[in-house]
Formats: C-alpha cells, sequence, structure tokens
C-alpha cells in the first residue's frame, strides 16, 4: 500500500488554486481590454467633422467604411479587424490623441471654426444678388433672327450641298461636321447639331444674342472658363493691330484665346506723369472688367479668366511666328523674357518675363470670325483728343450732348443709353481709353454694344477722372434698370466692393492673390456713390433723365443711397 506525503499533496492543492487564480485575471484582462477597445471608438460620420447619431442602415455602414485616420490610445491594442473596421477607427486620432495634435479641447475649438468658416462660406453675396429680382426680369422670347449665328437645318444643309455639289467638303444633310485637319495636335472632333458635341466656344458663339454675348444663367459659362484656365496650348502668335502687346493662343479643339500678359504687380498704380495713352495694359484690369461688367448686369464683355503659363514651353517652343521668336531672351535674373513687336513697350527695356518661367496672364474669349459675323466699329462722340496739347470737341462745349442727341443713331432706339451705359462702368473701373466700340454688323443699330478692350482700367484707386462720366453728366439720361442696379450696389448687404471681391476670388488667379487690392474695391463703392449723385442732380433739374426699359414697382425694388 502506497501512503501519500502530505506535503505534496497541499503543494498541488496551491498549485491548482494559483492556476485557476491566473486563469481568471487572464480572462478579466482580456474582458477589460474589449471593453476599453469599445469605448475607443466613437461615433461618427464619413462627410462631417461635428458628431452626429449614427444610423443603423445600409447607408450608414457604407459611409464608416470611407472614415480616415486612427486612435492612437488603442492603435496598440488594435484586434484583427476588416479593413471597414480599422478605417472606421482613424477619426479618433485628432479627437483622442492627447499626444498628438492637441488636446480634446482644442480639437472642439478647431471643429467650431470649421463649422463657423463653413457657414461663413455657404451665404454667398454675389449668389443673393444674383437671385434678387433686378438681375431676373423678364424678357420678350429670342426669335429665329434675335440669334447671331444659328445651326443650320437639315434643310438648309440640302440646300448648300446642291449648291455646291462640286465642293468636296460641302455639309452632308445630316448636319454632321468632322475635322479634316491635317494639322499635328488638333482633335479629330465630330460635331453635329447636338450641342452636347460642341465645345464651350462654339456654345458660346451660337448664345450670342442681340441684346447680350451671353445668358448669366447659362452653365456653358462655367465650362467655357474652366476650358480657357486649363486646355491645353497648341499654339502661340502674336496679334496684329493694336498698340501694346498680346498673344493669340490656339487650343486643340480649333478654340482661340487673346492672350495678355503681367507687364507689373497687380497692385502698382499708374504714375501720375504719364498720359492716359501711355500707360501700361493690365491682366488683371481685363479679367476685372469682365467680371464688373456680369455684376453690373450688362453681359457685353467676352468672358476672361486668368492663367499660370510656362513662357517657355508654353509659347517660345510652340509658336510659329518667327517675328516673335527672336525676341526671346534670358534676363540677368535667369528669367525667360520677350517683347514681340508693338507700337508701345515692345523693347528689350519693357520686356514680358516669366519668375523664372511662370507668367500670369489673362486669356479672353475669341468672338465669331468676322467672315461669319462680321462688326462694324463706330468712333465715340465722347473720344479724347489722344493729344498733349489738345482738347476734344466735348471738353469745350458743355452742350455738346445737344448735338449728339440729333445725330444718328443715337437720335433713336437705345444707343445712347447704351453709350452712358458704358461710360458708367468705365468711371467705375477709371478707364480712360476708351476711343471706338464696335457692334455686329447683323443687328443693324437695334444692338447692344461690345466692350472690348479694358486693359487701361483699374489704374489708379487714389484718384478719380470725372471726364468718363461726362456722358451721363451732360446727357442726363440713364436706364431705369441700370440705375435700380447701381442703387442695389450701394445698399450694405450688396455692397459693390464686396461683390467684386467674392466675384474675384472665383478666378483661378484670384485663388493665388487678390486680383483688385483693397483700395481698388473701395474706389469702386466710392465711384458707385458719384454716379448715383449726378443722377440725383440731373433728376433735380430734368424730367426725362430716366429710360424706362423695365415695368417694375420702385417700391418694391428701388433702394436709396446711404
Amino acid at each position: 500500500m502506497v501512503k501519500l506525503n502530505p506535503g505534496q499533496s497541499t503543494r498541488s492543492i496551491y498549485l491548482g488554486l494559483a492556476c485557476l487564480s491566473l486563469t481568471l485575471h487572464l480572462l478579466l484582462a482580456f474582458f477589460c481590454l474589449s471593453v476599453l477597445q469599445t469605448t475607443c471608438v466613437p461615433h461618427t460620420s464619413s462627410s462631417s467633422t461635428s458628431s452626429s447619431i449614427p444610423r443603423t442602415d445600409a447607408r450608414h455602414h457604407h459611409s464608416v467604411s470611407h472614415s480616415s485616420s486612427s486612435s492612437a490610445a488603442c492603435s496598440s491594442n488594435k484586434l484583427p479587424t476588416s479593413p471597414q473596421i480599422e478605417e472606421r477607427h482613424k477619426p479618433a486620432a485628432n479627437v483622442f490623441d492627447h499626444k498628438g495634435n492637441g488636446s480634446f479641447s482644442e480639437a472642439a475649438e478647431k471643429a467650431k471654426k470649421l463649422t463657423g468658416e463653413a457657414k461663413q462660406k455657404s451665404h454667398s453675396k454675389l449668389e443673393e444678388l444674383f437671385k434678387h429680382p433686378l438681375y431676373n426680369l423678364p424678357h420678350a422670347e429670342l426669335q429665329q433672327d434675335d440669334w447671331l449665328l444659328r445651326l443650320k437645318t437639315d434643310e438648309d444643309a440640302t440646300d448648300t450641298s446642291s449648291q455646291e455639289e462640286e465642293t468636296e467638303d460641302s455639309i452632308p444633310s445630316d448636319g454632321e461636321w468632322q475635322s479634316a485637319s491635317q494639322e499635328e495636335g488638333y482633335d479629330k472632333d465630330t460635331w453635329t447639331t447636338n450641342k452636347e458635341t460642341h465645345p464651350p466656344w462654339l456654345r458660346f458663339h451660337l448664345g450670342i444674342s442681340r441684346w447680350a454675348l451671353y445668358d448669366r444663367k447659362d452653365p456653358n459659362l462655367t465650362e467655357l472658363t474652366h476650358y480657357l484656365a486649363t486646355q491645353r496650348i497648341l499654339g502661340a502668335v502674336q496679334k496684329t493691330g493694336g498698340t501694346q502687346l498680346k498673344l493669340l493662343l490656339s487650343f486643340p479643339n480649333y478654340g482661340q484665346a487673346l492672350l495678355k500678359p503681367m507687364r507689373q504687380p497687380r497692385d502698382a498704380e499708374t504714375d501720375v506723369n504719364l498720359f492716359y495713352f501711355s500707360d501700361f495694359e493690365r491682366h488683371n484690369a481685363e479679367i476685372a472688367a469682365f467680371h464688373l461688367d456680369r455684376v453690373l448686369g450688362f453681359n457685353r464683355i467676352p468672358p476672361v479668366v486668368g492663367r499660370l503659363i510656362n513662357v517657355t514651353t508654353e509659347i517660345r517652343e510652340i509658336t510659329t511666328d518667327h517675328k516673335l521668336s527672336k525676341t526671346f531672351f534670358t534676363s540677368p535674373a535667369g528669367n525667360a523674357c520677350f517683347h514681340g513687336e508693338c507700337e508701345y513697350y515692345c523693347s528689350t527695356e519693357n520686356p514680358v518675363c516669366g519668375r523664372p518661367h511662370a507668367l500670369e496672364v489673362s486669356l479672353a474669349s475669341m468672338l465669331p470670325d468676322l467672315s461669319l459675323a462680321p462688326r462694324r466699329s463706330w468712333r465715340s462722340p465722347w473720344r479724347r483728343s489722344y493729344s498733349r496739347t489738345k482738347l476734344a470737341q466735348w471738353e469745350k462745349d458743355p452742350a455738346y450732348c445737344d448735338t449728339v442727341k440729333k445725330t444718328p443713331p443715337y437720335n433713336h432706339g437705345t444707343r445712347l443709353v447704351d453709350l452712358i451705359d458704358m461710360a458708367v462702368l468705365d468711371f467705375l473701373m477709371s478707364n480712360m481709353d476708351r476711343h471706338h466700340y464696335e457692334t455686329f454688323e447683323t443687328f443693324g443699330n437695334e444692338t447692344f454694344m461690345l466692350h472690348l478692350d479694358n486693359g487701361r482700367a483699374f489704374g489708379r484707386h487714389s484718384q478719380d477722372e470725372p471726364s468718363i462720366l461726362v456722358p451721363l453728366t451732360q446727357c442726363c439720361r440713364i436706364r431705369r434698370s441700370t440705375l435700380l442696379r447701381l442703387r442695389l450696389l450701394s445698399h450694405p448687404d450688396f455692397r459693390l466692393g464686396d461683390i467684386m471681391r467674392e466675384s474675384l476670388a472665383q478666378d483661378p488667379l484670384g485663388r493665388i492673390a487678390p486680383l483688385l487690392s483693397e483700395p481698388h474695391l473701395s474706389a469702386l463703392d466710392r465711384r458707385l456713390t458719384t454716379v448715383l449723385q449726378v443722377v440725383q442732380k440731373c433728376q433735380e433739374k430734368h424730367n426725362d433723365v430716366i429710360y424706362n426699359d423695365v415695368e417694375i414697382s420702385d417700391q418694391h425694388y428701388d433702394y436709396q443711397p446711404d
């Protein structure tokens, strides 16, 4: 019979109790670890920085799988999880990691700030302005002859084909146009009567009517400016005519744009000793003029956009203009420069230079070719003398407008008030260089005036030029719709300077730095007050100041200046 040793039995019992205790502690540890990880996962939304009540449907499950960023407090204790759950852990890092990017309170303050910025960003004065009834006035339906260009119908195309049977490139009966260009780099496009097949520049041309260059509500306007700012540049040549350097750019889908380069810093004021006809043209003035014309509701300046281009790869290396290519050189500072050939400022003393290759430019949409839509150039009745010593007739004769009113085409229709619209625009942006204007011949005298060539605007913010406003002061005549919009833009809710600041910020160059300095924006408000004061004085002296072009109630739409 074997005798048991009491000491061994006691040790076995103790060892078993110790193992049981260790097992229980391990189970407790795993249980606590599980609870800790559950509390480390906050309920978050995939699209918002603020917390929200989670949804228990399939959409919420899908949104959770797109969350990002991980909690450092929990990352060291991560269990094997699916990618969706692993992604779900990530947002906690910025909130709960005290050793990382800040404390919980700091994260909360940051979230508040972001929320406040989002609310502020969502409040757009520009959008509210364009929703105002004055920018949505009813218009008569446009007739077929109110469009500058139109697509040929099947019948038109058939007639053309029958008349030009021997012409290889006659338009087929289905209205389809196919690119036959053999030039390298151009797209092999096929355009039909369906507008969806047309590039933005062609849709812009087809949208020109008797009364405006474009419809502000047309979504193609956004597509066109984006196209100008991003499209690959295929060719660059110097444009003939004019006094200063400008280039004609070509794009792969047969579109073109007029380029004006940056010649001086955006906020540089014109030298007070320079005559108005001796000043540099400014790329930012062309951009700002388009935005101002649109804000005033005129829609008579072709869309213009800013762009940063490479002087070397996007001009020098692709140009076929031998005269232009000969003017390129490298400056002592190592910058790529050129000057072209023109009447003013085209020399090595006044070059256009990149930094070292990047150059700010304005790109303006080209109007339809003159062979398709001929334009007539009119000498402005209030043209300056462009002389250092002589004065123009209107500068010597206070009753000059009486003569203009008796002269065609200013003696009937809207041409006179159109001219005064342009004078108001020029005064607001201080543009003294308005010697001619153009209209489309197709529409005769019953049409709007094109507000082209605004490069010498926004030269001085510290000084106003009253002589620009002489057409209004002498004629005492203004459109009612123009006056109502000017009064609206003097209201604190729609201050012109604020509206222009927001509008210009949408331009690609405006996202880099303001296209107009704050003094220029303040000058817009100051000059607007001057215009309204001139109209007020006219109304005190005359009874026929307002040309009534709209039938609306003053009590509902009219704002008096502050």
